[in-house]
């Protein structure tokens, strides 16, 4: 049987989450931050998600506030009893003068699944963005399954990044070739939306043997890296956070 759910949260300025709200397989929890940050930890709390489920997180970030969002262990795409997909949205809100740092553990992309996932976010003028995805393209010596991912940006009502990707058997082919990812099965990226950008641009440029800097126009910072496994591509994103937003 397949699940229908959402998570939802609310965070303002003076650092309260009015709206804290956990569903299905997501327990979202307030938990200890260091500096102006208010932290929330995605709790896993049940094997999710699998074939045909339908999941969801929600983000308000309303003016002002300062949001950190992370979670606890990796999300593990699995087949379900169903032979449909499964779907995961991620919904983000940041209002003027806010801050979001979205950094989540990795996505895995099991075999026999399929997912498609899609984050959507919508940015005032003045809001500050750091967003890290990674998926992990099957566990150890295993095939990946069917993975199908969508990032969507805007800032001010203007798009800032639209951009769709694929892997695994149900993918268009040539996904695992050398124009893609080359044999490797961890890929991710790191998006920073920084209104400093407008005026000191980033440079295009190889952050590492299979990484890229690439700045949007908006303002933003794309790095966009492909690794053996999960581990080097973390430090691979890890030092270009450093680099581009530290604390």
């Amino acid at each position: 049987m397949s699940l229908s759910a959402t998570a939802r949260i609310v965070a303002e300025a003076d650092g309260r989450l009015p709206l804290l709200e956990s569903g299905g397989p997501f327990a979202v929890r307030r938990t200890r931050a260091t500096g102006t940050y208010t932290r929330v930890t995605v709790v896993g709390a049940m094997s999710a998600p699998l074939g045909g489920d339908r999941l969801a997180i929600e983000a308000d970030v309303r003016p002002g506030a300062w949001l950190l969002v992370d979670s606890a262990a990796a999300t593990v795409a699995l087949p379900g009893r169903t032979t449909g997909a499964a779907t995961y949205d991620v919904r983000i809100t940041v209002g003027e003068g806010a801050v979001l740092r979205w950094l989540p553990e990795q996505l895995i992309s099991a075999a026999g699944s399929d997912l498609r996932m899609r984050t959507t976010v919508e940015l005032a003028a003045g809001a500050r963005l750091v967003l890290r995805e990674e998926q992990i393209l099957g566990r150890h010596g295993e095939e990946p399954g069917t993975l199908t991912t969508r990032l969507t940006v805007r800032r001010a009502g203007r798009p800032l990044l639209d951009q769709e990707l694929a892997y695994g058997p149900g993918a268009p082919g040539g996904w695992d070739g050398g124009a893609v990812l080359g044999g490797h099965r961890a890929t991710g990226q790191l998006l920073v939306v920084e209104p400093e950008f407008a005026d000191k641009p980033v440079e295009p440029r190889p952050l590492a043997e299979n990484a890229v800097l690439t700045p949007l126009a908006g303002p933003a910072a794309l790095v966009t890296a492909v690794a053996p496994d999960a581990l080097r591509l973390r430090r691979t994103l890890d030092e270009a956070l450093r680099e581009l937003a530290p604390l």
